[in-house]
């Protein structure tokens, strides 16, 4: 059908949670110390329920401790920040993430500036952006950092001069990733709702990264012939061959189209989301070691 490689990313997932493991153990048995991570779920989001499940099985599975808090969708804010600053405390408690969206009446960036950074398991405190935008040890926002891992896979570990395009500007995606691939020496172009001919600035990429949340909106011919693509979008769209009322998984690339130029490309499902609950455990033996003084394993 075509010569583009189709990523592999439960395959490279399944490898860095073996190597966790491996230094989870290692851990366990030379310094007696066994990671922890806190998960916080306030109301009863079927998806965000779906998450917290996987992480928990995830994060036992490569031998570290899941601490899984549930608060009612009628929590109040301070109960939740409450929470919060008991996990920061805790020593046996290494990482903290609470699942987000919260309830309406939860701020969002309140709970999130409330979490220890050097627990900041998901990398969004804004002392860890920071640390992230100088050059600093940090904790790096999961998804980002599994995108990079992706890239790697493919180009190498060298990625000096080349052209790469990141279509989304979030906190959690858009700009961490940007950084990251400045820090590789990538030329990088950050694209948005905003960006003149967004269709030229993806040509040019040697590396695209879509991350805007909008179904199938990369085109085929949007694509440099033999460029990398990595797809963060997670979209449902109506998929009426399977019966009315049901829905497909695609992302924000029209994956059909594009396979058919791109060199490599990550399919949705199956590409990004697996290296992100990796990297959280990633994220989490990082956190551990630092604070007990140990020298950071490499992924």
């Amino acid at each position: 059908m075509t010569g583009a490689r189709v990523i592999d990313g439960k395959a490279l997932a399944a490898g860095l949670r073996a190597r966790i493991a491996d230094q989870v153990a290692t851990l366990k048995q030379s310094h007696g110390i066994t990671p922890g991570l806190a998960v916080v779920l306030v109301g009863e989001d079927p998806a965000s329920q779906v998450y917290v499940r996987s992480k928990g099985r995830a994060t036992v599975e490569v031998g570290m401790k899941s601490f899984e808090h549930r608060l009612p969708p009628t929590a109040g804010q301070d109960e939740l920040l409450e929470l919060v600053h008991r996990l920061n405390g805790d020593g046996q408690v290494n990482g903290v993430l609470v699942q987000l969206p919260l309830p309406s009446q939860i701020d969002d960036k309140a709970v999130i500036d409330a979490i220890d950074p050097n627990k900041d398991v998901d990398g969004f405190h804004v002392v860890n952006a920071g640390r992230l935008a100088v050059g600093a040890p940090g904790l790096v926002p999961c998804t980002p950092v599994g995108c990079l891992m992706l890239i790697k896979d493919v180009l190498g570990e060298d990625l000096s001069g080349k052209r790469a395009l990141v279509i989304g500007r979030s906190n959690i995606v858009g700009k961490p990733m940007a950084q990251l691939l400045l820090r590789q020496s990538c030329t990088v172009t950050i694209a948005h709702s905003r960006t003149r001919d967004l269709a030229g600035e993806a040509r040019r990429a040697d590396i695209l990264v879509a991350a805007v949340g909008r179904a199938q909106m990369v085109k085929g011919d949007w694509v440099k012939a033999g460029a990398v693509v990595i797809d963060v979008g997670m979209n449902r769209i109506p998929a009426p061959e399977k019966g009315e009322g049901k829905t497909r998984l695609v992302g924000d690339v029209d994956f059909e189209a594009a396979v058919q130029v791109a060199g490599a490309i990550t399919p949705v499902p199956g590409g990004v989301g697996p290296m992100t609950i990796a990297c959280l455990l990633l994220n989490t033996l990082t956190a551990t070691c630092r604070a007990a003084g140990v020298e950071v394993p490499e992924a």
